[in-house]
């Protein structure tokens, strides 16, 4: 899909230089970062991510495992949902 965007020209000039030295298409860089902004602020995302990396432990603890809901539940990450 083709769309039109209007950034300021200092952050165009950054992105293609970072387009250039990462031998990536504007395109695709433009892509590649709008996804992992959206995957970074999604907060069912960031869940999923931290319950793999749970998971991967094999760390059972509930003390552990409730605190760390916790401390997520007062993040900066759960103040927008």
């Amino acid at each position: 899909m083709k769309t039109a965007v209007s950034i300021p020209a200092e952050l165009y000039a950054e992105t293609e230089r970072l387009s250039k030295r990462t031998k990536k298409s504007l395109s695709r860089l433009f892509s590649d970062t709008v996804a992992e902004y959206l995957a970074r602020h999604d907060p069912q995302e960031v869940t999923a991510a931290m319950d793999r990396v749970c998971a991967e432990s094999g760390h059972k603890d509930e003390f552990v495992a409730s605190t760390a809901r916790r401390t997520l539940n007062e993040s900066e990450w759960c103040a927008e949902v």
